[in-house]
C-alpha cells in the first residue's frame, strides 16, 4: 500500500519499466510494491595476537575500520494476468569514515571496505536489478540474487551484503512442499563492486587441485517438505563446477512441551565429493538441540568432519550450512570434532521488549597433520531495538568474539558495533 505521493514517485522512478505496462495491469504492480532504506553504521575491530601479512606484504597487528552503509531495497508487486511480471532493485553504497593510512598505518581488511594498494577508497557502490515472473505459486527470478538455503547462503555480516548473479525458481504448488532450483555464474563480495567467478573456501580445509582454477557455474536443486506441523525435512544437491559436488540433508523438529516451553532438534548431514581435479572428500554431521523456556534458550551442538578434506563450500562471503559456523570460525577442518554450548535470553519476557542477549562457547579438536589440533571460540551478542519515541526501530548491537588455537589459525580478539535504522519508503 503506497503511503504518500512521494513514495509513489519513488516507486515510479525506481521501477520505470512500469510505464510500458497497461494501466489496469499496473494496479497490483504498484500497490504491492515495498521499498525501504536501511542506514547501517558499522565499526569493526579485529586485534591479532600476532602480526599477520597484508595483501601488499607488510605486517599489521590489527584490522580496524569504521564505515556508513546505505541499503535501498525495492520489491515490486506483479502485473495482473495469468503470468505476473515484476522487478526488484538493490542499491548499495558504502562510505569510509575511518580506515587508517597505508604502509605501517594500514588497518584495512575488515571486510567493510575494499582493499587497495594505497588503502581503502572513500566510497563504493553497486546497483542490482532482478526481473521476476510469477505463475500460480511459482516464482522465477533472474538477475541479482541473495540466497539462503542448505546449498548456498550469501553473507550479510558486514557493512553491505554479498550478492550473486543468476536465476532461481521457487515453487509452492504442492501444499507443504517448497521446491528450489538455482543457477549462479558469478559472485559479488560484500566489500566489492565487481562480479567475479567463484572458487572454494580453502582455509585449513586441505583441498588441492584448485590453483589457477575458477568456476562460472554453480547449480543447485532441492526442496523442503513439511512432514507435520512440528517436523520439516530438506534435501539439496549442488555442484560448483571443477570444485565439488554435494548432497545436503536437514531435519528440524520442534517438540512443544508446555506453554512457553519447547525442544528444537536440528540435524544436518552433507556429503561432498570432488569435481574436476580437486581432492574434495568430506562427510559433515551436525546436531543442535535447543530447549526454550519463556525468554530463555539453552542449546548444545555437536559437529564432526570425516574424510580426506575439510568441508567444501563456495568462497567469497558465503555462509556454510554448519551448526558450528559462528562469528569467526567454522570448525570444519579435516577430521575435526567440535561442540557448542549456547545461551540466549529475550528480555521481553521480563518486560523489556527489544533487548536481547546471546553467548556461546565452542571447542574443536582432533585435526591437523598429527591429529593434535585444537581451537576454541567464545562469542557474545547484546542487541537493543527502540520500541517507541523518536528513536523507534533504531537498532544497536555489540558483537564480541575471542578465538584461540594451538597454531592452526590466527589468535583473534574481535569487536563489532552496529547501529542500524530502516526507513520504510512504501
Amino acid at each position: 500500500m503506497l503511503k504518500t505521493p512521494i513514495a509513489r514517485g519513488v516507486a515510479l522512478a525506481t521501477l520505470g519499466a512500469t510505464l510500458a505496462i497497461p494501466t489496469m495491469a499496473q494496479a497490483a504492480f504498484i500497490e504491492d510494491t515495498k521499498a525501504s532504506l536501511e542506514l547501517r553504521n558499522f565499526y569493526f575491530n579485529r586485534d591479532y595476537r600476532q602480526d599477520v601479512p597484508t595483501p601488499v606484504g607488510t605486517f599489521q597487528s590489527k584490522q580496524d575500520e569504521w564505515a556508513q552503509g546505505f541499503l535501498l531495497r525495492v520489491e515490486s508487486g506483479y502485473t495482473e494476468g495469468p503470468v505476473g511480471f515484476g522487478v526488484d532493485a538493490l542499491g548499495l553504497l558504502g562510505v569510509k569514515l575511518d580506515s587508517g593510512g597505508s604502509g605501517v598505518d594500514r588497518r584495512t581488511g575488515t571486510g567493510l571496505l575494499p582493499v587497495g594498494a594505497s588503502g581503502a577508497p572513500d566510497d563504493y557502490s553497486q546497483l542490482g536489478l532482478t526481473a521476476k515472473a510469477k505463475i500460480s505459486k511459482s516464482v522465477l527470478k533472474v538477475g541479482t540474487l541473495q540466497l539462503k538455503n542448505p546449498a548456498i547462503a550469501t553473507s550479510d555480516s558486514r557493512l553491505l551484503p554479498a550478492a550473486m548473479r543468476g536465476a532461481q525458481l521457487v515453487s509452492n504448488e504442492i501444499e507443504g512442499l517448497t521446491l528450489d532450483l538455482g543457477y549462479i555464474d558469478q559472485i559479488n563480495d560484500r566489500n566489492s563492486t565487481n562480479y567475479e567467478d567463484m572458487g572454494v573456501n580453502t582455509a585449513g580445509k586441505g583441498i588441492t587441485g584448485i590453483n589457477n582454477v575458477s568456476s562460472d557455474e554453480f547449480v543447485y536443486a532441492g526442496g523442503t517438505y513439511k512432514v507435520t506441523k512440528d517436523l520439516s525435512a530438506s534435501y539439496y544437491y549442488s555442484n560448483l563446477e571443477d570444485f565439488y559436488k554435494q548432497h545436503a540433508l536437514n531435519l528440524i523438529h520442534v517438540l512443544p512441551i508446555a506453554e512457553g516451553q519447547s525442544l528444537k532438534t536440528d540435524l544436518r548431514y552433507q556429503r561432498s565429493t570432488d569435481d574436476g581435479a580437486t581432492n574434495v572428500d568430506n562427510k559433515a554431521f551436525g546436531a543442535m538441540v535447543t530447549y526454550s523456556l519463556s525468554g530463555h534458550s539453552f542449546g548444545l551442538g555437536y559437529q564432526k568432519m570425516s574424510g580426506d578434506t575439510g568441508f567444501a563450500y563456495v568462497g567469497g562471503n558465503i555462509d556454510p550450512f554448519l551448526v558450528n559456523y559462528v562469528q569467526i570460525g567454522d570448525f570444519a577442518r579435516a577430521d575435526e570434532k567440535s561442540w557448542q554450548a549456547r545461551y540466549d535470553f529475550n528480555f521481553a519476557s521480563i518486560g523489556i521488549p527489544g533487548l536481547t542477549f546471546m553467548t556461546r562457547y565452542l571447542s574443536g579438536e582432533d585435526f591437523g597433520a598429527n591429529g593434535d589440533g585444537k581451537e576454541w571460540e567464545r562469542d557474545t551478542d547484546i542487541g537493543y531495538t527502540f520500541q517507541e519515541g523518536a528513536l523507534k526501530n533504531l537498532n544497536l548491537k555489540w558483537r564480541n568474539a575471542t578465538f584461540r588455537s594451538n597454531g592452526a589459525g590466527n589468535d583473534i580478539d574481535e569487536n563489532r558495533l552496529i547501529v542500524s535504522y530502516t526507513i520504510p519508503l512504501m
